[in-house]
């Protein structure tokens, strides 16, 4: 069979350009680590978000030696949590729902981009290698703010990432003859163990002391200062923990004003 020669060159044309899209679907599958959005995961109820156990306070979670998951809920016009902070050099692993309509998630000069669907959660693994920030912003239009929609990833280095959670109780009002007792409860969300400083600041003293924590548990410390140091009136506190801080205040009062309330909560009089 006689093919005329610019049929040949037709052929040769279609063959290369075949060829072409092979590599290019082969480069943007292996090279540059594009996948496609996982659809293994179960369904959840958009409207019962705020108890389930992956959603109802998303964030970042350790789950293995630099591996991550990281939970996002995207809703009209924002993303929850709006700064995800993961460490660098870790694969990080995204699930994000909606809770009204669809969305997207999308990062700013990546190829993390997907579709988010009320009731279906998409799933993306990502390789953080170096630090930085990304923005977050959603592409499919969905209300009158949508342009105001974003969030951001920060990718900070290693030695300088922690999941630590700080949590402190103490009382609002106390007498001069009693103690301020402040409970200080430090969580580790990594699953490596921690020792950190737990340092209190009050305005007449310093104290410290040194928490070693498990991974993925939670220490306890007490804090106690003498109200008749302190003194009459409002004084504030701050509790500093890897990076984290709470702050409270506690009025001391005398012992007179003190039976004063008591009288007034009971319409007596003090005196009596």
């Amino acid at each position: 069979m006689n093919i005329h020669t610019y049929e040949k060159l037709w052929l040769v044309a279609a063959m290369v350009l075949i060829v072409g899209f092979i590599a290019t679907i082969t480069y943007g599958s292996v090279a540059l680590g594009i996948t496609m959005v996982g659809d293994q995961e179960p369904t959840v109820e958009p409207g019962e978000l705020n108890d389930d156990e992956r959603f109802g306070d998303p964030g970042v979670e350790h789950v293995g030696e630099n591996q991550y998951d990281a939970y996002v809920v995207a809703q009209t016009f924002a993303f929850r949590p709006e700064v995800l902070e993961v460490p660098a050099n870790s694969d990080v692993t995204f699930y994000v729902t909606s809770r009204d309509v669809i969305h997207s998630y999308s990062v700013v000069g990546t190829n993390i981009n997907t579709m988010v669907i009320p009731g279906e959660v998409a799933q993306m693994t990502v390789e953080f290698d170096d630090p930085g920030e990304y923005g977050v912003v959603c592409n499919e239009y969905c209300g009158f703010n949508h342009h105001e929609m974003e969030g951001q990833i920060h990718v900070v280095p290693e030695d300088e990432f922690t999941l630590t959670e700080l949590s402190a109780t103490a009382p609002d009002e106390v007498t001069l003859d009693e103690d301020v007792t402040i409970d200080v409860t430090v969580q580790n969300g990594l699953l490596d163990d921690i020792e950190t400083e737990v340092t209190l600041e009050s305005a007449n003293e310093t104290m410290e002391t040194t928490l070693s924590v498990a991974g993925d548990t939670s220490e306890e410390t007490t804090f106690t200062l003498e109200a008749s140091e302190l003194g009459e009136g409002d004084h504030d506190w701050t509790v500093t923990a890897d990076g984290e801080e709470v702050s409270g205040t506690v009025t001391v009062m005398t012992d007179s004003e003190d039976d004063a309330d008591d009288a007034a909560a009971t319409g007596g009089d003090a005196d009596e």
